[in-house]
């Protein structure tokens, strides 16, 4: 079974079509990476796997749970990392990690959910400051922790090392590539080319709502005799 089927899918608003038709799987274990220009239809699509804008036409289907007429089955197996991801400022960073806990269990369960948040976010004494006080790259290790310490089988990342140093985006990349190997499925936005090289197995490149390039991050040098991946998409999306 894949992780995640998306057959056809379209998505209207009005006149104006984001997305046209587009298809492609994640295999368990895999790491996908879709990459387009601002506008492409990137955070759209990401948006329509986590079930939070309805489909125009197509399918998606996580785990075999069909997004359409199951999405508060499909919300119970994903996490979802927007981009601008916020978190509740008044609240201290472990306090913030303790209330998303709650929501997916107790006891063991919820100390073990909470355990790994604060491993991920690795922000030690830090943790218990208030979240105003966090800079930009605080925040984003916050809310990545949030995103995978309840150990989502389909983790949709957008732009998930946005405004990290690179010693602390490196930690991050780490942790994403352990997070796939028990079998769940990673399906990854970024504008960091070398990112997408560094993480994803296969990777699929949308220009005006359609996929016009798929394959392997090598396999698609290979084939446009680029020196990186940065260069392959210049030249199919430029």
């Amino acid at each position: 079974m894949n992780a995640l089927e998306v057959k056809n899918l379209v998505k209207d608003y009005g006149n104006t079509k984001a997305v046209k038709g587009i298809s492609f799987d994640i295999a368990e274990g895999e790491i996908f990476g879709l990459i387009g220009p601002n506008g492409a239809g990137k955070t759209t699509t990401l948006r329509l796997v986590a079930t939070l804008l309805e489909i125009t036409s197509g399918s998606i289907k996580v785990f075999g749970i069909d997004a359409v007429k199951d999405p508060a089955g499909v919300r119970k197996i994903i996490s979802y990392l927007p981009e601008e991801a916020g978190a509740y400022k008044n609240l201290k960073g472990r306090q913030y990690l303790e209330f998303i806990a709650n929501f997916f269990g107790d006891g063991k369960e919820k100390e073990e959910i909470l355990r790994r948040g604060v491993q991920i976010a690795g922000l030690g004494q830090r943790l218990d400051d208030k979240i105003e006080r966090y800079s930009k790259g605080m925040l984003r290790r916050l809310v990545v922790a949030r995103a995978l310490m309840v150990e989502p089988r389909l983790a949709i990342l957008d732009e998930p090392t946005a405004g990290l140093d690179v010693l602390h985006a490196q930690e991050i990349r780490r942790i994403i590539k352990d997070f796939v190997r028990s079998g769940r499925a990673v399906l990854l936005s970024s504008h960091n080319m070398l990112e997408v090289e560094f993480l994803c197995d296969r990777v699929a490149l949308i220009s005006e709502g359609m996929i016009v390039e798929r394959g392997t991050p090598q396999g698609l040098k290979e084939r446009y005799k680029r020196p990186n991946l940065e260069e392959v998409f210049v030249e199919v999306v430029g």
